[in-house]
């Protein structure tokens, strides 16, 4: 019997030990898979995109209207680019005509280069125009001498001659043709423009490393712009940026010595707090709260570069301009909607209920991220004007 017993023990002991290793490994695994998303994630952010999603179907189109697939874009009331043949061609589309519960046809505005014959996915853009030309008014071709190499950026002058000038900053993963949409707007009240490229956008040259730093370093480029315009005879300069752009934006006229130049600041879907951004983003994807924490660290520390690929770490504290809306000096406009999707207006809203004596915030519904022009430009040119107006 006490044989029996004994061994019943040993049997017991080796089942609970053996759960217990199996319990460990399921706890090691979860880590490691955790930790691999959050390392994919932080690369994504920071990785300048060779492949764009095609997230829109292209079902039948003629002439003048083209079906596609619902989507939350393509859903969207107001004009815009549409993409395919993974960039090898690009359509513009206008205002929806007809919908049922799973496809959408708009107006075909026009083609502007490719065929879409054979096209079978696209994606939106906030573009809508492709260069200056597209504006109908005079333009240059100039570079800007940045620490890293001549960046390519566009002057457009305004119609007399302007000691005023307009500085546009393209978001992530885009080109300075993003910019373009607020070119007519300042030219009307008088400004010349210049849009700018930054480094590892496609266009200016690259880093080493071949990574965003999400503004914490593109900010440098913004200053040369600025030197560019002041040596040009700029008195008073507007700093505009979208997205990230504008998160570039906020770090120049805080961190640059040419920001006395600076009389006001537009933002356009911005980035306010990257902490707030990455996290929604996170959530979107379902990721825990342990993983959206990881990809921070990651993207913040000096150990995870073997990791993320950067040549230096990402100060988010520092581009947490929430937490330094005291920094803030120069009249912001702020435009940024409720249905962005993709960066959350907490942020902006926050910074304009903590500085409302310099934010001016207008808020829409609706407009998808860096998208407010194309679906209301007449209400998104009022709100830039009215500011102007007032500025001056």
């Amino acid at each position: 019997m006490a044989g029996q017993g004994q061994q019943r023990d040993s049997v017991a002991g080796r089942i609970v030990t053996g759960t217990a290793i199996g319990a460990g490994a399921l706890v090691a695994g979860a880590a490691i898979t955790a930790g691999v998303i959050a390392v994919v994630f932080a690369r994504t952010v920071i990785t300048p995109p060779k492949k764009r999603d095609e997230d829109v179907m292209i079902l039948a189109f003629d002439a003048s209207t083209i079906t596609l697939s619902a989507t939350l874009d393509s859903m969207t009331p107001g004009r815009y680019s549409l993409w395919f043949h993974q960039d090898q061609g690009h359509a513009r589309v206008g205002e929806i005509l007809s919908y049922t519960a799973d496809t959408v046809t708009r107006q075909l505005l026009g083609i502007d280069f490719g065929t879409l014959d054979g096209a079978l996915r696209g994606r939106f853009s906030g573009w809508f125009y492709l260069s200056p030309a597209d504006l109908g008014v005079p333009f240059e071709d100039v570079e800007l001498e940045t620490e890293l190499g001549p960046a390519p950026a566009w002057f457009i002058p305004a119609e007399k001659a302007s000691s005023q000038w307009m500085i546009g900053v393209h978001g992530r993963a885009v080109r300075r043709q993003e910019t373009l949409r607020g070119v007519p707007v300042f030219r009307d009240e008088g400004y010349n423009s210049l849009l700018v490229s930054y480094r590892n956008d496609g266009d200016a040259p690259g880093t080493a490393d071949n990574r965003y730093s999400l503004g914490d370093t593109e900010w440098r480029d913004v200053e040369v712009a600025l030197q560019y315009a002041i040596d040009h005879g700029a008195k008073r300069i507007v700093l505009m940026g979208w997205s990230m752009g504008g998160a570039t934006v906020l770090q120049a006229v805080t961190r640059s010595a040419l920001a006395d130049r600076v009389v006001g600041v537009v933002l356009e879907s911005p980035v306010v707090d990257w902490v707030t951004a990455l996290h929604y983003q996170g959530v979107m994807y379902r990721l825990p709260r342990v993983v959206r924490l990881g990809i921070l660290s990651l993207l913040s520390s000096r150990w995870s570069r073997f990791l993320t690929g950067q040549s230096v770490p990402i100060d988010l504290k520092r581009l947490d301009l929430v937490a330094r809306a005291k920094e803030l000096t120069k009249p912001i406009l702020l435009l940024h909607s409720d249905d962005d999707g993709f960066v959350p207006s907490t942020a902006s809203r926050a910074l304009a209920v903590a500085r409302p004596d310099i934010v001016t915030f207008e808020g829409f519904t609706t407009a998808r991220h860096t998208k407010l022009w194309n679906y209301d430009a007449e209400r998104w040119n009022g709100a830039i004007k009215r500011w102007l107006d007032r500025l001056v």
